[in-house]
């Protein structure tokens, strides 16, 4: 662990700089927060020491290096308030830069009063054809709102759910980065370490983005289009997958820098120093890649072994963050969408005593019902329901039109809808005011309630990457109005057994670009949707729904600042 110590006001870094002075490539990103710590997140260009001062609180640590490429987690300790911040790399220093920027804050998180979150962010660039494309960036157009907001009114941090950068979409500039460097296979796709890093470079260090991510903590967990579409879909995908020649080199790479551009920063401090693969990462001075692809190709080959789930308690806020893609169980028959230990680990912390339960999975649990009652058709046409040729069929269907969600692995489903009724019940501790499932993927938010229970599902996707105009039509005829009908009768004739409770779609479907945020205060329960239009940019409320004490009405408009 990188340790912080106070320091007097007037202690400041260096101004020049050297012709072999390292720079920052990707970052500050304030990451992991408490109520009295913060840890940023940095990539260099060299090896060096890097020095973070937030008023009377300084931390100070020693890049590692892996794949040639240079990293730090510098912890800040003692933090009573949101704080300016500065970067220094060997006493140089880096951040803030002088383009106009607001200062970057250190800010502390001692409760969960506002959280902003959202998924599905194509980084491409932002000139017209672009926008006409893929729509405004509401993740950097919020970030712009915020600079003209006050800080009390920001969000307490930033969820990304999932598809945080895409592997196998890549942007024209990323194409042109990967055919520079190799004639071979796959030249539409990342490879390599080398080629995921410029992928998360590219992601960001956009101007906006980058201000925003240096100020709001931020959690975060993949989806498949960090590694690859539809990655572990079933066994039927592993195994030919296993087939492509480069896929082990990829896989390994796709680990490999989840750890350290998104993982690590999730695990506090303590988690952090007890992970023996960051204290092997740090030992030494040489590159340690050989290590890191060790770790992940033993995260691939051994599931079990790996855990990238994690939990926060923020005051009376338990947030429970699930990996739904590397924990599954794809053995047919007995597919789970996490294994034994992880599950045993996320129900013990599947409990009340707080105000809110909020528990993060990249894919929705509660689905539009035509949606859901297909998945486990599906599924169960897949084990053998209707014998091995449906079967087969069956396997073919469910990669070709991504039948992967929570409803596809039916047991998992039904093991956690029945923990959130138990939970909700008051049968593992005093029962939340609400439980709320937060998820993205699908390209299209919406907000789902659990029948006589206060189990919501709340979904906000994408960030930037619409669905096209014929898509948005196929999800709505298969998702909503008689598709429910036929899909309870399709689940019928599998002889699937009813969910433990009945659900339904109360707002939506929007199929905007949008983040979304979720207000907590007590007991009571707000989230908002805001989306950006193509032409100003400026930030909208989309709707607004005040979910109390298992009631759901909407809520007022909140008066924003305008940019």
């Amino acid at each position: 662990m990188l340790q912080a110590r106070a320091i007097g006001k007037g202690a400041r870094g260096g101004s020049e700089r050297g012709p072999m002075s390292a720079e920052l490539v990707v970052g500050p990103m304030t990451r992991y927060a408490d109520a009295t710590r913060v840890s940023v997140w940095v990539e260099t260009s060299e090896p060096c020491t890097v020095t973070v001062e937030a008023g009377w609180v300084r931390g100070e640590g020693r890049t590692f290096t892996v794949h040639g490429h240079h990293y730090a987690i510098v912890d800040l300790d003692g933090l009573r308030r949101a704080v300016p911040y500065t970067v220094a790399l060997d006493g140089v220093r880096v951040w803030p830069r002088d383009d106009g920027s607001p200062p970057s804050l250190a800010r502390p998180v001692a409760d969960a009063r506002r959280l902003l979150f959202g998924s599905c962010r194509t980084s491409v660039p932002h000139d017209a054809r672009h926008v006409l494309s893929h729509g405004a960036d509401v993740l950097g157009a919020y970030g712009r709102r915020l600079r003209e907001t006050p800080e009390r009114d920001w969000p307490a941090m930033l969820l990304l759910l999932g598809d945080q950068v895409y592997a196998d979409e890549p942007s024209e500039a990323m194409l042109e980065f990967i055919r520079a460097r190799r004639d071979g296979e796959p030249r539409d796709e990342v490879a390599d370490f080398a080629d995921y890093a410029e992928l998360y470079r590219q992601a960001w260090t956009d101007p906006d983005l980058r201000w925003l991510l240096s100020t709001l903590p931020t959690a975060m967990i993949f989806d498949d289009h960090d590694v690859r579409d539809d990655w572990n879909t079933s066994a039927a995908w592993r195994a030919e997958m296993a087939k492509v020649a480069w896929w082990p080199r990829r896989i390994v790479a796709a680990l490999g820098a989840y750890y350290v551009y998104q993982h690590l920063g999730n695990l506090s401090p303590e988690e952090r120093a007890a992970d023996p693969v960051y204290a092997e990462l740090r030992s030494g001075e040489g590159d340690r890649g050989a290590v890191l692809d060790a770790y992940a190709a033993r995260a691939d080959a051994e599931p079990a072994a790996v855990r990238w789930s994690y939990v926060r308690d923020l005051g009376r806020v338990r947030l429970l963050v699930l990996d739904t893609r590397a924990a599954r169980v794809l053995d047919p028959r007995a597919r789970r969408m996490l294994d034994d230990e992880e599950w045993a680990w996320a129900t013990g912390h599947l409990a009340g005593d707080v105000d809110h339960l909020v528990v993060c999975s990249s894919i929705p649990v509660l689905l539009p019902s035509g949606i859901h009652h297909v998945e486990a058709w599906n599924e169960a046409l897949a084990d053998g329901a209707w014998g091995p040729r449906i079967a087969r069929w069956s396997e073919r269907l469910r990669q070709a039109i991504d039948l992967e969600h929570w409803a596809a692995f039916r047991r998992s489903f039904e093991a956690l809808t029945r923990r959130l009724a138990e939970v909700a019940d008051g049968r593992h501790g005093a029962p939340p005011a609400t439980i709320l499932l937060l998820s993205g993927d699908v390209h299209y938010s919406y907000l789902a309630k659990a029948r006589r229970r206060p189990i919501y599902q709340i979904v906000c996707s994408p960030i930037r990457n619409p669905l096209s105009r014929t898509l948005r039509l196929a999800n709505v005829v298969a998702s909503f109005g008689v598709a429910g009908l036929v899909g309870n009768l399709l689940a019928r004739a599998a002889r699937l057994p009813r969910p433990p409770y009945r659900w339904k779609i109360v707002k939506g479907p929007w199929f905007h670009n949008a983040v979304a945020t979720l207000d907590l205060a007590g007991r009571e329960a707000t989230v908002r949707w805001h989306t950006a239009g193509p032409a100003t940019d400026a930030v909208s409320e989309i709707a607004g729904v005040r979910l109390a004490a298992g009631r759901v009405r909407p809520a007022p408009p909140r008066a924003e600042p305008r940019t």
